[in-house]
């Protein structure tokens, strides 16, 4: 999933690992039958996210529609790749289970980011899994826990997003164009986050005159500690993300091939 938040959580040491390694480590879209790991760190010394609980989701979580995938992914390159790379290959991290338990000892009403790598879990290619999202929502209740996804907006898909967000665990819809943002603004079944071009640093409209505020932590104003605008579920200003790393200029071109002519 491309949401830029550049690396630089400390890894804590472990104290388990996930009793089952994923079964399939490359870009192939997930099956079945595999296991994701999950990662979490409690204080977090990446500067845009600010000292909060962040954790990384295995590469075999992302969906395969995700046209960000080998494809200008920020996570994919720089020293966040090298901690994801660990975490998808078991040699750091938990299980699911493992990782509700921790959510579940977090200070009430504390500020959190689920993935700063990877993806919501799915049940199969392209379909979250509404049950482990359910339980991941009510391991969080009492606090200010949120995301972005990439996975498509299928009917079920919407369900399980909207089902968490009730819950009050915040998943943000992550679009690719401006026009895409408008689609799923319209669904209203979540808040929209959506990537910019490079360098971009002032607000600006979708096609249908949504307002679009630039991510605070991006320009260097603030962080997410300090901001959690994206943590506000009724908001209805759409958050924009400038492209940026090295993937940035293939990013910001599907971001312009996207755009209606």
């Amino acid at each position: 999933m491309f949401i830029p938040i550049m690396a630089g959580a400390h890894a804590r040491p472990q104290s388990t690992r996930p009793s089952r390694k994923c079964l399939n480590h490359s870009p192939a879209a997930p099956t079945k039958q595999d296991i994701c790991i999950y990662h979490l760190v409690r204080v977090s010394r990446n500067r845009k996210t600010g000292p909060i609980p962040v954790t990384t989701t295995s590469a075999n979580s992302c969906p395969p529609t995700c046209s960000f995938k080998g494809n200008g992914c920020y996570a994919e390159s720089g020293p966040l790749a090298i901690h994801w790379r660990s975490v998808s290959e078991g040699r750091r991290g938990h299980s699911f289970d493992e990782l509700l338990q921790e959510i579940s000892t977090l200070r009430r009403h504390a500020l959190w980011r689920h993935n700063q790598a990877g993806d919501l879990t799915p049940e199969a290619p392209g379909v979250i899994d509404a049950r482990l999202l359910t339980r991941l929502a009510m391991a969080n209740r009492g606090r200010r826990g949120f995301t972005y996804t990439h996975y498509p907006p299928t009917p079920g898909n919407q369900a399980a997003i909207l089902n968490a967000n009730r819950l009050g665990f915040t998943v943000n819809l992550s679009a690719e164009t401006l026009a895409q943002a408008d689609a799923y603004a319209e669904l209203g079944i979540a808040p929209v986050v959506v990537v910019l071009p490079q360098g971009v640093n002032k607000s600006t409209r979708t096609p249908a005159g949504r307002q679009v505020i630039v991510c605070p932590a991006s320009t260097g104003n603030s962080d997410c500690l300090n901001c959690g605008i994206c943590q506000q579920r009724d908001r209805a200003a759409i958050v924009g993300f400038p492209a940026h790393g090295t993937g940035a200029p293939r990013v910001q071109a599907i971001f312009f091939e996207g755009k209606p002519s």
